[in-house]
């Protein structure tokens, strides 16, 4: 297995760059298209980054207090998630969100074009208008790198590792 590549301290691009180089192809290629998709359409959010052991972490908050966030993308070595994370609340007549927990439910992104489908995205925009923090349009996005865990599962399937 390759050596991981040093994380350049200072510059949340290029970090959060090599941290979606860490996954297979076709995971981090979904998981730009999505970050793409939500960048447009959750104007005012920050980005909140979370390299964690079981997956990375990007969360969209209206502002710097992470039990405020509304949305994160969650990659996994074999997939990627869209977490309502204040969605336990959310109608959802036609059963699109996953989970059973007390707070958030998430889908799973089968290709970027998930986040156009009309009901999640009336699902996104109930849970923008229950948000309990809004989002503020005029804020400037900004990307944070909030953790890197030392220990870290493998981020690629085993069939993909070298």
């Amino acid at each position: 297995m390759a050596k991981p590549k040093a994380v350049p301290a200072g510059n949340p691009k290029k970090q959060l760059a090599l941290f979606l180089e860490k996954y297979n192809s076709p995971i981090a290629s979904l998981a730009q298209q999505a970050l793409t998709k939500l960048r447009k359409r959750l104007i005012g959010s920050l980005e909140m980054v979370y390299d964690n052991y079981n997956a990375l972490v990007i969360g969209f908050v209206p502002n710097e207090r992470p039990s405020d966030a509304i949305f994160s993308i969650v990659l996994y070595p074999e997939h990627v998630s869209l977490c309502f994370l204040q969605g336990a609340g959310i109608p959802d007549p036609n059963g699109r969100l996953l989970g059973s927990g007390n707070v958030a439910r998430h889908v799973r992104l089968e290709s970027a074009a998930t986040l156009d489908d009309p009901e999640i995205v009336s699902l996104m925009n109930a849970a923008l208008h229950r948000a309990k923090v809004p989002l503020d349009p005029k804020q400037p996005r900004r990307l944070i790198i909030k953790s890197i865990s030392a220990k870290q599962r493998p981020r690629r399937p085993s069939k993909y590792l070298d």
